[in-house]
């Protein structure tokens, strides 16, 4: 199995953290979260790594990864980004992960063991850790509604009330040939700029309503968190995870 980590950006809101170096390489209790994503993927059957690089390439260059650059870094966002690897997409499953996040090889094993299409980890406990992040923890949260057999229905709109939350989108996916296939189709349909500017939680959306295949969610309860900012690591540093 082969997994892409998607690792372009600079990470603005973690500040002078990443005045000289990639997000990813932030540390979490003396561990940088790429080692952390490394070591679950590896633990979690992963023989195969590829990352795509963007900001400050030359800081990822000592960790023996296959590299997709994506020069356009700065003006394009994370789907243009894993666009950069589509040889690898096409060419079988592959998971993909957002590099400023952590995990456990839990959360890998449950997506390489999925038969779906296209396939996601989510949080159905997440109010407890974005409470813990936010004062208000719907100021960050997104939609994620789901169907009965576990498929997503919503994904990424602004929730009105905590039940429209069912669960957190992690950043952690499995996508196939097929998958890839569908994704690939509906962006070369768009205008370029909205391509360029796509979110992945948008791009799901844009899945969900065109009915081109179905995103199963997977629940995850293993630790987990995404760093978006200082105050996010403060968080982190502070609660109890493995080392």
């Amino acid at each position: 199995m082969k997994a892409i980590i998607l690792a372009a950006g600079r990470g603005s809101r973690m500040g002078d953290m990443t005045a000289d170096q990639p997000k990813c390489l932030t540390k979490l209790k003396g561990i940088a979260l790429l080692d952390r994503q490394l070591a679950a993927l590896r633990e979690g059957g992963v023989d195969e790594i590829g990352i795509v690089t963007g900001y400050r390439r030359e800081a990822l260059a000592d960790r023996g990864l296959h590299e997709f650059h994506n020069a356009d870094w700065s003006h394009t966002n994370m789907v243009s980004s894993l666009a950069c690897a589509r040889r690898w997409l096409q060419d079988g499953p592959c998971i993909v992960s957002y590099s400023d996040i952590f995990y456990e090889a839990q959360a890998v094993r449950s997506l390489i063991h999925y038969d779906g299409a296209l396939a996601l980890t989510y949080d159905p406990d997440w109010l407890s850790l974005w409470g813990a992040r936010f004062s208000d923890p719907l100021s960050d949260a997104e939609t994620f509604r789901l169907a009965p057999d576990g498929t997503l229905l919503e994904i990424g709109e602004k929730p009105l009330a905590v039940g429209e939350v069912q669960g957190q989108y992690m950043g952690l996916l499995r996508f196939t040939p097929e998958s890839w296939h569908a994704l690939d189709n509906m962006r070369a349909a768009l205008p370029r700029d909205e391509r360029n500017q796509m979110h992945m939680t948008g791009a799901l959306q844009h899945l969900i309503r065109t009915g081109g295949i179905a995103i199963h969610a997977v629940p995850y309860s293993g630790t987990w968190g995404e760093v978006d900012s200082q105050e996010d690591l403060a968080v982190y540093e502070s609660a109890p995870l493995r080392p």
